[in-house]
């Protein structure tokens, strides 16, 4: 990892380097020909099971959960194991089958061969027109959608569904290299020079090129709040860093992004969260590693070399910030031990079990604006600095 700034910019990884996805560090997306062929494939094999086998066709899902990936700590992220759920057309099955070919055959017709797109609003509102097999509430259109892209290997991205959530905001020395989508000409967007605002993470990244020479590493940061201090005050040109707002559980869309930025200009990633159980599991951990649910496509949203910069339990004791912290409340409690019970990244990483059991054992969990307390810009004046110049980073 670069050390704290210095004339002379530095891309070496931190002294503790993290798990590299080197065999995995830019997995090659499908195409949209092969999207459609695998589409076409499964419309094949359920004409064949009904038609020529005269036997009750079935689709296979890969279970999207927790309980169902393991941690590969060489690729640097959740890998889904082997065990499928079976959709078999039955009397009880057969709205949710004919719903699921009709989605099959509406993102191969509209979106893939006519290279449109759509959000999942969108396809939940399209289903009015499918008569008996229309969705009755959008979680049943959500949770088909899911199914498919586990189904087909597919990011759903690839399949031209866009998301309906911001992907984030970036500024600092970055050139992105983007394109008009109507007339294809080339836009190049310095996010150094947006005066008091920040670039928007647009919903597909795929197509972006950039030119990061002017930075030592990407800063990610939780809260919009802190993001827009760091702005306001040009953090970025004092740390020669790029500054990336997730605004809570990181979309992904900004995770992507933050995958091919990091591997495309070879640039260490450090996370700042609020110190609590959610900013630990959740936010960071699916960033760095993925999640359960999506276990089927963390190899290109996982950012495997991500390290944790703070707020750590022990950043409370070392900063004299516990009249600024919060008593732990029973979701957090559960939260902190499900995940040292059942968490592979939390159980492969003794550093994170121990810095769980910090916080359960002080009680408390505090905010990244905490740092208030000692003046508005300590955050960027003394505890950012320090933490960078010490890398002192968790896994």
């Amino acid at each position: 990892m670069a050390k704290a700034p210095k004339k002379t910019p530095s891309r070496k990884p931190p002294a503790s380097k993290p798990a590299s996805a080197s065999d995995d560090s830019r997995p090659r997306l499908v195409t949209r020909d092969e999207a459609s062929t695998r589409i076409v494939n499964v419309g094949r094999e359920v004409y064949t099971d009904v038609i020529k086998k005269n036997r009750k066709p079935t689709m296979r899902f890969p279970i999207r959960a927790l309980s169902n990936v393991r941690y590969d700590i060489k690729r640097g992220h959740f890998e889904i194991r082997g065990k499928q759920a079976t959709r078999t057309l039955t009397y009880n099955t057969v709205k949710t089958f004919a719903q699921s070919m009709r989605l099959l055959a509406t993102t191969k017709k509209d979106l893939l061969d006519k290279q449109d797109i759509a959000g999942k609003r969108e396809i939940y509102y399209n289903s009015k027109s499918w008569a008996e097999c229309r969705f009755d509430e959008q979680p049943e259109s959500d949770a088909l959608l899911d199914d498919m892209e586990a189904m087909l290997g597919v990011n759903r991205e690839q399949l031209g569904y866009i998301p309906e959530e911001r992907g984030g905001e970036v500024t600092g020395p970055l050139i992105v290299v983007d394109r008009n989508a109507t007339t294809g000409e080339v836009v190049k967007i310095n996010c150094a020079k947006l005066g008091s605002g920040a670039w928007s993470i647009p919903s597909r990244v795929e197509h972006l090129s950039f030119d990061a020479k002017g930075a030592k590493f990407i800063l990610v940061i939780e809260t919009a709040s802190l993001f827009q201090r760091l702005v306001h005050h040009q953090y970025f040109e004092k740390a020669s860093c790029i500054l990336i707002s997730m605004s809570g559980v990181p979309t992904r869309a900004c995770r992507r992004f933050i995958r091919r930025l990091a591997d495309d200009q070879r640039l260490p990633v450090l996370v700042f969260t609020d110190g609590d159980p959610y900013g630990y599991c959740n936010i960071y951990r699916t960033l760095k590693v993925g999640s359960g649910q999506a276990a089927h496509i963390n190899r290109y949203f996982c950012v495997p070399q991500a390290h944790y910069l703070g707020v750590t339990p022990q950043d409370i004791i070392d900063y004299k910030l516990e009249d600024a912290t919060h008593p732990l409340e029973q979701a957090d409690i559960k939260r902190a031990q499900d995940a040292l019970k059942n968490d592979p990244f939390i159980l492969h990483h003794k550093e994170w079990q121990a810095a769980l059991h910090q916080m359960l054992k002080m009680g408390v969990r505090i905010e990244q604006q905490a740092f208030a307390k000692h003046g508005l810009n300590y955050v960027l004046e003394h505890y950012l600095p320090e933490k960078i110049k010490r890398q002192h980073f968790l896994p």
